[in-house]
């Protein structure tokens, strides 16, 4: 994998070429765009055509039944690029460049990235049978015994321990023993002394948002530097809870904190873009949340549940919210209680919403007093069978969970009524401190459910460390609910990855797991209609590939089999480029090799 992504494009242009003598004879012989077009529809038919025709002379025999499988979804996939349809929606012709890359058109292949040429090379290896994912055959059917098998399972598990050994837990004796020393660090800073820590008023009073408060407490990269200088130029608010910092690596960026890091200290790239978009009017509500707002303060997706959001900040602000259009600095909070009032109401008249998440922002910033009243009211209607507080207190300040707090929320659970639960975003197991594992004991307790939304970004989608984190979930309490895939915003480019990895992620790590720690869904957000599950090969297809190797994938939303509905044209990540990340930063990319057969 390494070898490949090191070649240069003349190289792997040759080796491109060389790979399907047919399909080369192919490209040779086209006196144009339309000819070539058509011969290769002809040969791709009559290819999958042999795979299921077993008198055909073409007919693989010899050839395993995933290979078989793994073909028929690689000449799907360049059928889909072969349409003129598919064309004119991508605005892209990647038969046209092939066929100016046989001819070596200089201009063509100075625009070109690798990315297309390894697109296209695992494409036409995998049409031919030869993916190379399974060189060396594990057991057939007649082999299967007790000590085959076995041996082999233990050889999966082992595998996958031997990844869980590289990542932390934020109970771990050493992450223990650098989250107390920085803590001290930070009360000696602001003067302050244990019992104040315990208080999440304090944090709320102490909230960092400044490179000389964040400098004076732990070591900053150049890069980081540079990010924040620039979200202060251009009064992009950051914000980090004293408890969130005490998590950090003091000493500067380290390989476990990058993590924590990156969600909540804006890099340069995020803040230039968002100050771009605000010089350009561009509205950054990418998921379309104001055309399902039928009044202020509500956003409706679904038929039965509806989104409350009575507070537009958070005590810490993650680079990549969705939200990232409307969450505020805590100081220029602008949400009225006129506002929601008025939404409250409007749920109260709909007879059709069963289910409310009160989220924002973070609706646990609000007052105890105030919030009660939100749960009340919403809790008197009959139709609401379940309200959801979403929240990510329990990692950024999880002394907010006082006894009187979650007494409070004990309240509105009515079991075999009425439920409140909580939803929480936790993303790595670093966050999953004594703290945590504390209030999180105290909310099941009360008979409470937790549940965990995760989002699938760079940092956490190395080999194994969404298992990881899923199997420290389960057993500190909280259910993995969602791993939602990064949203399409430019300015969040950094976090993004292929969906390809995700699919991939359930697939080989995810499904090592038992059952009962991968309760969550892999799932991609279509901006105003809602989430589409990402596993279900009906939900999306691939009907480009562009010349920087993106894919341009078509989803289809989840009504469509309920009602005539548009579709979703997204282009993603590059995998190349993120092999290449991942490489650069000391990954093993072989692990990820079958990540080209994911669609």
């Amino acid at each position: 994998m390494k070898a490949l992504l090191q070649l240069s494009k003349d190289k792997l242009r040759k080796l491109l070429f060389a790979e399907d003598i047919r399909l080369t004879r192919i490209f040779e012989r086209a006196k144009c765009g339309e000819s070539l077009r058509r011969n290769l529809w002809d040969y791709l038919n009559e290819r999958e055509q042999s795979f299921f025709e077993m008198n055909s002379p073409e007919y693989p025999a010899s050839l395993h039944v995933i290979e078989k499988n793994i073909a028929l979804q690689c000449i799907h996939i360049f059928k889909n690029i072969l349409q003129s349809e598919n064309e004119e929606r991508s605005g892209c012709s990647a038969l046209m460049i092939l066929q100016k890359i046989y001819h070596a058109d200089p201009a063509t292949l100075r625009k070109t990235r690798r990315g297309f040429f390894l697109e296209f090379l695992h494409l036409i290896r995998g049409m031919q049978g030869r993916s190379f994912l399974h060189e060396t055959p594990k057991l057939s059917e007649e082999d299967i015994n007790a000590e085959n098998l076995g041996q082999l399972l233990d050889a999966y598990a082992q595998n996958m321990q031997a990844h869980f050994s590289n990542f932390s837990k934020g109970c771990d004796p050493e992450r223990i023993r650098r989250q107390e020393t920085l803590q001290r660090k930070i009360l000696a800073y602001f003067s302050a002394d244990r019992a104040e820590w315990q208080d999440y008023r304090w944090h709320y009073g102490h909230i960092i948002r400044s490179e000389k408060v964040l400098s004076d407490l732990i070591t900053l990269e150049k890069d980081e530097i540079l990010g924040i200088r620039k979200a202060e130029k251009y009064h992009i608010p950051f914000q980090i809870t004293p408890y969130y910092l005490s998590l950090f690596n003091e000493e500067g960026r380290s390989r476990e904190d990058r993590i924590l890091r990156a969600q909540v200290i804006p890099g340069a790239s995020y803040s230039e873009r968002v100050h771009e978009n605000r010089l350009k009017n561009i509205d950054m509500d990418f998921m379309g949340e104001k055309a399902g707002s039928p009044v202020p303060g509500i956003t409706r997706r679904y038929p039965n549940i509806v989104i409350l959001k009575p507070y537009d900040s958070c005590p810490q602000i993650c680079v990549y919210c969705q939200r990232n259009w409307e969450v505020k600095d805590i100081r220029e909070t602008q949400i009225s209680r006129r506002d929601i009032s008025r939404a409250i109401a409007w749920i109260g008249k709909n007879r059709n919403i069963t289910e409310v998440l009160v989220t924002g922002g973070d609706p646990l910033m609000l007052k105890d007093d105030y919030l009660a009243e939100i749960l009340t009211a919403l809790s008197d209607m009959k139709h609401v069978e379940r309200i959801r507080i979403g929240t990510r207190m329990p990692v950024t300040l999880p002394f907010r969970f006082t006894e009187k707090f979650i007494a409070m929320l004990k309240s509105y659970n009515r079991p075999g009524q009425q439920e409140l639960c909580v939803v929480t975003h936790i993303e790595d197991a670093l966050e999953i401190t004594p703290d945590v594992l504390k209030i999180t004991e105290k909310i099941r307790k009360a008979g409470l459910s937790m549940y965990n939304q995760q989002v699938f970004t760079y940092y956490n989608s190395l080999r194994f460390k969404t298992a990881f984190l899923r199997k420290v979930l389960k057993v500190s309490g909280i259910d993995p609910y969602y791993l939602f895939n990064t949203k399409g915003k430019k300015e969040t480019q950094d976090f993004r990855v292929p969906i390809a990895r995700i699919e991939q992620e359930r697939k080989e790590e995810a499904r090592f797991l038992p059952g009962i720690m991968r309760s969550d869904e892999p799932v991609f957000n279509i901006p105003k209609l809602g989430k589409s599950n990402l596993r279900s090969w009906q939900n999306h297809d691939i009907i480009m590939i562009l010349p920087d190797g993106r894919r341009v994938y078509r989803f289809y939303p989840w009504e469509s089999m309920s009602m005539r509905i548009d579709d979703y044209l997204y282009t993603d990540v590059s995998i190349s480029a993120y092999l290449q990340r991942l490489d650069k930063d000391g990954e093993n990319i072989d692990d990820y090799k079958s990540i080209w057969y994911y669609f």
